[in-house]
């Protein structure tokens, strides 16, 4: 990405229909774009427009990153795969899921199993801001969590999105001891049925390059595809 020029996006530059339908949506030559605005506004509409955001420091200038993909990995529930090892993780019930009970430990989390981690600084105090707020269009940070049920001890999570009836993931962790193997995996296939019970219509899970999303069962959508769909539910 060194080598590569990036542009600035504004709000209005979303907000303007023939910019993004013709000069970002169909450019098939960009993805990331740069902006220093931090408003909880942009940001949702961002999200709405198709966007996933990380974060850059260029020049010592922390910058969000939001990205239109030129592919993406969605999900639908009929197409959920769980694995005779996660299945048997399930029997035991040795676990406790749990949505929106602490963020906080959850983004802690991230810093402790990412070395480079993007929800940081800034982005970091909006995911914050964002997730005490309630929107109009059911915008909502999500933080999905896993315990041990025997400590308490957090072993996987993540933090995404509802938007409309979909849900976006942005980033997790998960323990790599040795006694929490498959925890992971089980974090996802827990948080893929309670999508399905809520009747969310898919799960985007964002770049289709980790081989993990394609074994739980998604697949991969071009840009204009995926924004076919996308539109429809947002």
């Amino acid at each position: 990405m060194e080598n590569e020029i990036i542009y600035q996006i504004t709000y209005d530059d979303l907000k303007n229909r023939d910019i993004l339908y013709n000069h970002i949506y169909l450019n098939e030559k960009m993805n990331y774009y740069l902006s220093d605005d931090f408003s909880k506004e942009f940001y949702v509409y961002l999200a709405s427009c198709g966007f996933i955001a990380t974060s850059i420091t260029l020049n010592d200038t922390f910058y969000l990153l939001p990205e239109i993909q030129f592919e993406y990995a969605l999900l639908d529930f009929d197409d959920l795969y769980i694995s005779k090892s996660v299945r048997k993780l399930i029997n035991k019930n040795q676990y406790n899921f749990c949505i929106n009970t602490n963020i906080d430990l959850v983004l802690d989390n991230l810093d402790l199993y990412h070395e480079n981690n993007w929800l940081t600084n800034k982005y970091r105090d909006l995911i914050i801001d964002l997730y005490n707020e309630n929107f109009e269009n059911g915008f909502e940070i999500i933080s999905v969590e896993l315990y041990d049920k025997e400590n308490n001890q957090l072993v996987a999570g993540e933090v995404g999105y509802k938007i409309g009836k979909t849900f976006t993931s942005l980033t997790g962790f998960s323990s790599k001891e040795k006694a929490y193997k498959n925890w992971g995996k089980l974090q996802l296939v827990l948080l893929g049925l309670y999508l399905q019970k809520n009747n969310y219509s898919f799960w985007n899970l964002g770049q289709p390059y980790m081989q993990y999303k394609f074994d739980l069962g998604a697949k991969q959508y071009s840009r204009i595809d995926f924004l076919k769909r996308w539109l429809k539910e947002i």
